[in-house]
């Protein structure tokens, strides 16, 4: 069997591989009238380990159990890696679904994802150390539900599709909870995982919480944060494509008031990629913490980034398809880059006076610096490859912003409970693009031999124009508990951001006000211990193309509104053993620039677009040494009423990029002691790469596999092998050009931690 792209596929082998994934927990429950453990009787724990044990002069401190959790929700370590990572005290999180572990994203009150009308996910850093992921990207598409890539490098390589929406204009980045706003459509930071300790994901709307842009979703990278008692871990690693790879991390006390943390990881490859395919990057964090009381904390942290990702923009099409010849070839230019530098820094205040109010003032700046130079447009023609848009950017980004919040707990006549936050949330974002704009040069090379050639600049490469972006929040949340069973949420805020454009060359400036404001509303009922019912009504705001890089045409309309309908279930079983989530939603979005029917010249502000899906997700420890966690994402996607340049109507297609079905599942055997194997599989149904869906990528399956043994309690070696079976299959692309993932490759690592 052959797939589209012209080159050989052992879909069969995949498929089966995934089906075995995709329906291993349906024997669980054999496995488990078998093996399961009464309610009140003792799991035994399995000898294997993974990590590191804590030095008796560093043990940490008990943790208390979180607020509203039950023997039923409570952690049960079932490896070495689980009993290791909760010895650290690091994130407080483990393998699984995490449903009663607090998270920020879903709610500014702390709630856990069973507290919480929403569908919140928790990744810890366990579970992305141990499955090989190092960018964010792969971190959030590799376990999060129905998360896909739209990663490319005129993107900052973080782009993704959630829901049905494409893109940082709809699914947002938080650092620490900290909105990282957008500068023509790129975001370059965090990029790198050795420093999360763990990374929290919202589905849908979440305007309510963080403003404009965030109605498919939201992506938080929370950050190791300093600890009272030591802790260090290392690890390289080398793979194919002479890749090298570090990581080193520690933390602990500085004296009794103070305390640190320290992390840095760096990787250097020559790519997959005949010519100028090598890529690198570095990442530096560092955070200090004064406790001067019990109740009162300082802490500020500085995070640099330094990226010279891959210089691939894609490979042409030959006939619709991409022949194997042609797969690993470059057709950029000799003297390409691409280049981010992000220098992130904050000073977090941490104040309870008393049990019943808490202050959080957060206050942070970012920088960002990024250079493009490139030839990224490319079209077979009559047994050439013709190259065109040979395009060189720059984008200098500052944000300065500050964030302060108050909690009030308090409790009410009757036995009921309440608590709110309210706060406020400031920023100012001063950008600058550069760029050689219109971006003339053509050139043309053979498909099979390229040879580069220079970089062809023929209007010069100049400042364009600058903006200056004000904003400030007004927000509120509220958590009413009724009854143990029952608990109400809702939220409010609204934002007011103003910014003003400068055109370097013509002189000319304008102003745009907006002021929007968002709410969600819903209700958590629990009839049993760890197990949750849901419904919430929701609103959201994208903006029209990006807020900061506002053009003068796109300032003439409302920014896009929607609102989401979700209804779900969630349950911590068996002990804590077995976790599982169900969500139904329906999303509308309105607001979408659309072309008169009658008068294609003329823009209105009339589009529609929409999605309705279902979500499910599993965590499942069936044995003492087997664990399942997986999840699946079906959704219908499609433009209600949208016409494009030339008046062609596309209502009833399914918007770019966006994938209808997406599949995770990952399998985890302690076969011996000391030893232990994963294999991860993802199936992405088919693509469409234009509004018309008359260019369709096809869907594939990714298949990974790991290998751990346990030399020490505190040190492993591991075997990964990603895309076992050498698929090709694409992450993005146009309707002559698709950009191709990486081929086969694998690597061995050296993990310490004690």
């Amino acid at each position: 069997m052959s797939n589209v792209l012209g080159i050989p596929s052992l879909h069969a082998s995949r498929l089966s591989l995934l089906a075995l994934a995709v329906v291993a927990p349906a024997f669980a429950g054999k496995a488990m009238s078998q093996t399961a453990p009464a309610a009140n009787e003792a799991v035994e724990l399995p000898t294997i380990e993974v990590t590191t044990q804590q030095t008796s002069s560093a043990k940490p401190k008990p943790k208390k159990p979180q607020a509203g959790a039950t023997a039923v929700s409570q952690p049960i370590p079932t490896t070495l890696a689980e009993t290791a990572s909760a010895s650290t005290g690091q994130g407080e999180t483990k393998p699984g679904l995490n449903l009663d572990a607090p998270a920020a994203t879903g709610s500014r009150l702390g709630l856990t994802p069973l507290e919480t009308p929403a569908s919140v996910e928790i990744i810890p850093a366990q579970s992305i150390r141990e499955r090989g992921q190092q960018s964010v990207t792969e971190a959030v598409t590799q376990n999060a539900t129905g998360f896909t890539s739209a990663a490319a490098p005129g993107n900052g390589g973080s782009s993704l599709t959630a829901r049905g929406f494409v893109g940082h204009g709809s699914v947002m980045q938080l650092y620490d909870g900290t909105r990282l706003y957008v500068g023509s459509g790129t975001v370059s930071f965090p990029f790198d995982t050795w420093s999360a300790e763990r990374i929290e994901v919202l589905r849908g709307p979440a305007s309510v919480l963080y403003g404009e842009g965030a109605i498919g979703g939201v992506v938080n990278v929370v950050p190791k944060k300093p600890t009272d008692y030591f802790t260090h871990e290392a690890e390289i690693a080398i793979g194919t494509d002479a890749t090298k790879r570090f990581g080193i991390g520690s933390g602990g006390p500085i004296s009794d008031s103070l305390a640190y943390r320290f992390d840095a990881s760096g990787i250097k490859s020559d790519g997959w990629l005949d010519d100028e395919g090598d890529f690198s990057s570095i990442a530096v964090s560092g955070a200090l913490r004064w406790r001067p009381t019990s109740d009162l904390s300082f802490t500020v942290s500085h995070d640099y980034g330094d990226q010279s990702p891959l210089r691939y923009w894609g490979t042409p099409l030959i006939n619709g398809t991409v022949p194997d010849s042609i797969r690993f070839k470059s057709y950029n230019a000799r003297d390409s880059d691409v280049h981010y530098r992000d220098n992130w820094t904050q000073f977090k205040t941490e104040w309870k006076p008393a049990d019943w109010i808490e202050l959080s003032n957060t206050a942070y700046r970012l920088t960002s610096n990024r250079h493009w130079r490139n030839v990224e447009s490319y079209a077979y023609n009559a047994g050439r490859i013709d190259r065109s848009s040979y395009i060189e950017i720059f984008h200098d980004q500052e944000q300065i912003g500050n964030r302060l919040d108050a909690t009030v707990r308090t409790a009410l006549p009757g036995g009921v409970k309440n608590e709110m936050v309210v706060g406020f949330d400031v920023n100012r974002i001063d950008f600058r693009h550069t760029n050689n704009s219109p971006y003339s040069g053509a050139s043309d090379v053979d498909p099979f031999n390229p040879h580069p050639g220079w970089f062809i600049n023929t209007d010069g490469t100049r400042p364009k124009f600058d903006t200056e972006t004000s904003q400030y929040a007004l927000f509120a949340e509220d958590r009413l508990k009724l009854s143990n069973q029952l608990s109400l949420v809702a939220g409010i805020r609204l934002d007011r951001p103003t910014m003003e454009r400068h055109d370097l060359i013509t002189g000319e400036r304008f102003t745009k006000e907006f002021s929007n404001v968002t709410w969600r509303a819903g209700a958590v009922y629990s009839p049993l211990p760890g197990l949750a019912f849901y419904g919430q009504y929701a609103t959201g705001v994208d903006p029209i193309g990006g807020l900061i890089t506002l053009s003068k045409s796109n300032a003439e309309y409302d920014l896009a509104t929607g609102r989401q309908i979700e209804i779900g279930v969630k349950q911590s079983f068996w002990n804590g053993r077995g976790e599982w989530t169900l969500a139904g939603y329906d999303i509308e979005k309105k607001n979408l620039l659309s072309r008169d029917p009658d008068n294609p010249d003329i823009v209105q502000q009339v589009g529609r677009q929409s999605s309705r899906g279902v979500e499910a997700s599993l965590a499942l420890q069936l044995t003492d040494t087997l664990r399942y966690e997986g999840n699946v994402a079906l959704l219908e996607a499609r433009y209600d009423e949208y016409i494009g340049s030339g008046g062609i109507n596309y209502a009833g297609k399914r918007p770019r990029n966006v994938p209808e079905q997406v599949i995770n599942s990952w399998l985890t055997w302690a076969f011996l002691p000391d030893w232990e194997a994963r294999i991860g599989a993802q199936w992405v149904g088919s693509i469409y790469s234009d509004d018309a869906n008359l260019v369709e990528r096809p869907d594939f399956t990714v298949v990974n596999l790991g290998l751990d043994y346990h030399v020490t309690e505190k040190s492993a070696v591991s075997l990964r092998v990603f895309n076992v079976f050498d698929e090709v299959y694409t992450t993005g692309g146009s309707t002559t050009e698709w950009q191709l993932a990486p081929p086969r490759s694998a690597e061995l690592s050296y993990r310490i931690k004690y």
